[in-house]
This record gives C-alpha cells, structure tokens and sequence, in this order.
C-alpha cells in the first residue's frame, strides 16, 4: 500500500489559487509527512515573508491533518488519512483549511481533496447465509440477497454481482432509488424437495479497481415444503417523513401483510431483513403487529434518509418483502459556534480606516436556514464586521479611535441561526488602545507674573509654573526649561532658572543670585514644557524687582 502510495505522489497538482484560495489533491494512506502543496509560491509570497509574517494553518475541523513548515512553505500531512474513515457517506472528501499571516493580516482558504484508492475489498456481513424456500413456490419468485459493502467510491467500489451456475435459480441485481445494487435471486424452475433439499451456490460481489478486487459469500437454500401462499403487503414501498427530535419510543409507522392461507400458515410475524448494523439501532420492528418504532435519538446530520427491508414470514416458512422509507426533517438544534481566530491588541489610537482588527469564523451543524448565521455587533462602536468567506468574518475601524476618550473596548459579538426561533450565541473581543503621543502639554496658565524684593538670597523660589499632557505614561511626562535670552550681555540662566525634574509635573523658578533694583528693575523669560514623544508648549515669566532701602544719601 505505501509503495502504491508513493506512485500516487506523482499526481499531485495545485487546482486554482484565486481569491486568496488554494485547492490541493492528495491519494489517501499518504504517510506522515508527505508533500501536498507550496504554499509559499501559490500564494506568492517569500520564504522570509512567510515566516516574518507569522503564518500558521487553521484546520476547520477537530482533527488536525495538516502543518506549514516555515523553512521551505510546504503545506504537509499531520498524520496518515483514510478517506474511508473520516468521509464514510460523502463521495467527494475534501477537508477545508486556512491559513493566516500578520502584518497585514489576511487569511486564506484553502482545500485538500482526498482522493480514493482501491484499498478495500467488497465484503458481505456474513461469510454464509441460509434461505427457505417452499417447494410450491412458482417460478419467477424473486428473493433479495444480503448486499455487499465496499466503502470505497467511484469504480473503486461495488461495481457488480455475480453467481455461480445452477439450473433453479439466476442472479438478478436492480439498481435501487439510492443509487445501490440491490442482488435478488430469481427461481427460474419448480422446486421438488424430495429430489433435492438444498441448493449450495456462492455469491461473489467485485469492483473495477485496478487490480479488481472482491469478496463472495455461501447460499445454503433449503427446500421446504407445504404452504401454498406466502404473506403480502398492502404496500410495497411506505414512506414517511419524521423530524429529528422525535422522542425515542415514538411510532413511526404501521407496515402489514396478509396471507390467504389458514392456521398456523396465516399467521404472519415482521422482521428487518438484512439491513445495516447501525439502522438496526436506530429503529425495532413489532413481529407481532408490523409497528416500527424509534430507539435511539435522530441525528439529521448524520442520517437525512433511511432505507429499510422489512419481511412478512408465515410459520410455514414462506416470506415477503417490502422496503420503507424514512426521511428525517432538521430541526434547529445547535447554537452557532463562534471561533476567533486572531485579534489584534492593543490597537495604536492612530489606526487607518478599515484595518483588520480580528478575524473569526462561526459555524452551525444545521442545515438550510437553520444553519445560514448573521453576525453582529453594537451600531455604537467605532468598528464593523466584513465577512470575507462563506463563514469568516473580519472585524475593521470603522472610525478614527481616541484613546484620551475611551481606553478599552470589550466588543459582543452576538451570532444567530435563520431556525424560528433563532439560536444565538456570544463571544467577546477585548481591545486595549495604544497611546500616541498626539496631545501637546498646556500650562495652566499662558503668562505668569510674580514680585520679588531686591538683594535676595540665591535660589529663592518666585513661582511655580504647570503644564498638563492629556496622554499616558512617558507621553504625558512634561519636561521645563528656560528658553534661551541674554540680559546686559549675561545669559539669562545667571539670573533665573526652572528645575525639571523627571517625570515632574511642575517647574520651580527660582533666581541664581542676588538682583538688584538700581540695575534692573524686571525681567522677563518664556518657560518650555515638553512632553516624552517631543511635543512642546511654552508660557512667558514677568518677574518684578522691588525695591528696598539699600543705598545711603550722598553729596
């Protein structure tokens, strides 16, 4: 199998990449590690681009099946896949996956078909099987065999039956409304028990694989005698339609069948004839009065059709058969299921218009309008949903963010069903906003005057200056100097100056000696306050001298 595998290797091919997504094909039973596509060079992107932009490979499902490897783009199986396992009752087996890079961020959808190999033989449920049938029985009498199962698909699968060779009886096989070969052997001449009381002949059921492959099973027909009329429906084919949340024990429906014979020989019992392990489960049949009931809970997710073959046999031994049809109608019983793939936090307050701050998918086990979902958020916030596929969704600014206003966002999204009523479900994205420094400081006041006697000691404070920065951490942390100015040729740092202190919300004035009113009578100096990102606001400082009585008269 691992060699034919490997032969298989060579088919691989890259579908389509449009619209950001990929198709792939792969034969089941790859090993571990086997090559499904590049995705690097189907999505155009670099190695280091790839790797830089922190790609990672979302499986839709619970299983993973597949992994990115970084260093050479190459999307790979996680582990060996049997498409006979994990897509028993679907002929197409695709599994879905996406891919998702940052900066900037988009995602990519992507499917691998997983393509059948003539890996599985046809096999009846039983290696012999026993079949009565009366000696009055006339000729042209059909009865339905027990049908093979190859759960491989296309010419893979259950292509034809065939019979050994007898005199009594030729192989008939229909092809029934659901698209499966149904064998029925036909008695083609009258039966004499005491010439001969059984009949051996072997079943063989083959597919057109390549080799062909196939499987038999032994008929052991045993003639009996006496009865002359076998039991017969009212109808040959009941249908009826039940919805999936129909209470186990519930009665789904009544078949009969009468029998013109009198006594023991009229007296008719019901049974299912030859049907699958798992619909035995689901579904009892009453042998006394044909009332077929539920046994266990209805899954329309997993079966939307049954198909049954129930038997009317009288005690003496003769039967007949009549198929019943039971569709299952959904219900809306699943709540959408919300997955959020990425969100991106904190979020710079100066973000663009329509960039991608998260992206989330929902999904809903129903089907129809019980699995379409809506998804939506308050009309209040500065953000909108995008839904970017069948089930993705990207939330984007819809308006300009304002940290100084609000700081965090906890963002509802609420998704509901089209089921009546509706299921919903939530789920929260919280968001923290980035400070930019885009706020200047302000002083509380654009000029300050203050008086101060002549003759003072250096470094006596005259005011307090204050400036405010509306934003956070090191941008709302304000710095003061003096700006630069000479008086009578001196800087003017030899007269005033303003401490600043890290992380200081004020500047204290002060002089750096003694001032004299007979030289000067006032100075004047502006004050800078800057912030940690480099904004600036600047106020002016008048400083009166007083004058005091220092000098003594002269003549």
């Amino acid at each position: 199998r691992r060699q034919r595998a490997l032969l298989w290797s060579v088919l691989l091919a890259v579908w389509e990449v449009a619209w950001g997504q990929l198709r792939y094909s792969v034969p089941e039973e790859m090993p571990k590690g086997s090559f499904v596509g590049d995705v690097a060079k189907d999505l155009g992107l670099q190695l280091p681009a790839l790797k830089d932009r922190d790609a990672h490979v979302f499986d839709t499902g619970r299983t993973r099946y597949f992994f990115l490897d970084l260093q050479n783009g190459h999307l790979s199986m996680m582990e060996q896949v049997d498409r006979e396992e994990i897509c028993a009752a679907v002929s197409k087996c695709v599994l879905h996956f996406e891919i998702l890079v940052k900066h900037p961020m988009k995602l990519y959808k992507g499917e691998v078909e997983i393509l059948d190999i003539n890996d599985n033989s046809p096999s009846f449920p039983e290696s012999s099987s026993v079949l009565e049938i009366s000696e009055n029985t006339a000729p042209g009498a059909r009865f339905p065999l027990e049908r093979a199962h190859d759960p491989d698909i296309g010419v893979n699968s259950l292509q034809n039956y065939e019979c050994s060779e007898s005199r009594y009886f030729t192989l008939d096989v229909k092809n029934g409304d659901d698209g499966v070969k149904y064998p029925e052997l036909i008695l083609m001449k009258s039966l004499d028990r005491e010439q001969q009381a059984a009949h051996n002949l072997i079943l063989t059921a083959t597919d057109k694989g390549n080799p062909v492959k196939s499987g038999s099973t032994t008929i052991k027909i045993i003639v009996i005698d006496g009865n002359d009329n076998a039991p017969e429906f009212t109808q040959s084919v009941y249908k009826v339609t039940v919805r999936e949340d129909v209470a186990v024990g519930s009665r789904v429906l009544q078949v009969t069948a009468t029998d013109r014979d009198e006594g023991p020989n009229a007296e008719v019992k019901y049974s299912f004839f030859k049907i699958p392990a798992k619909f035995d489960k689901a579904f009892k049949i009453d042998p006394e009065s044909g009332e077929i009931k539920i046994t266990e809970k209805l899954n329309f997710e997993e079966h939307e059709f049954y198909e049954l073959m129930v038997q009317a046999r009288d005690a003496g031994g003769l039967s007949s058969h009549s198929k019943v049809f039971i569709k299952v109608v959904d219900v809306n019983n699943y709540i959408p299921e919300i997955v959020i793939m990425s969100v991106f936090s904190p979020v710079p307050e100066d973000t663009p218009l329509g960039t991608v701050i998260a992206i989330f998918s929902v999904q809903d086990r129903d089907s129809g309008a019980n699995g379409e979902v809506q998804c939506s958020i308050a009309e209040a916030l500065p953000f909108r949903l995008e839904k970017s596929f069948d089930n993705y969704y990207s939330m984007v600014t819809a308006e300009l963010l304002d940290r100084e206003q609000v700081s965090e966002y906890n963002v509802t999204v609420r998704a509901a069903d089209g089921g009546s009523p509706p299921l919903q479900s939530s789920a929260v994205l919280a968001l923290r906003v980035l400070d930019v420094n885009d706020n200047a400081p302000v002083f509380a006041q654009e000029r300050y005057s203050a008086r101060l006697a002549e003759n003072n000691a250096a470094g006596a404070l005259v005011l307090t200056v204050r400036a405010t920065d509306a934003d956070w951490g090191q941008n709302a942390r304000v710095r003061y100097r003096l700006s630069e100015g000479r008086v009578r040729g001196a800087p003017l740092s030899s007269y005033v100056s303003v401490q600043a202190e890290t992380g200081a919300l004020t500047g204290n004035v002060k002089v750096t000696g003694p001032l004299d009113y007979e030289e000067r009578k006032y100075y004047e100096a502006s004050v800078e306050g800057k912030d940690g990102g480099g904004l600036t606001a600047h106020a002016k400082v008048h400083i009166d001298i007083l004058d005091v009585n220092d000098n003594a008269p002269t003549l």
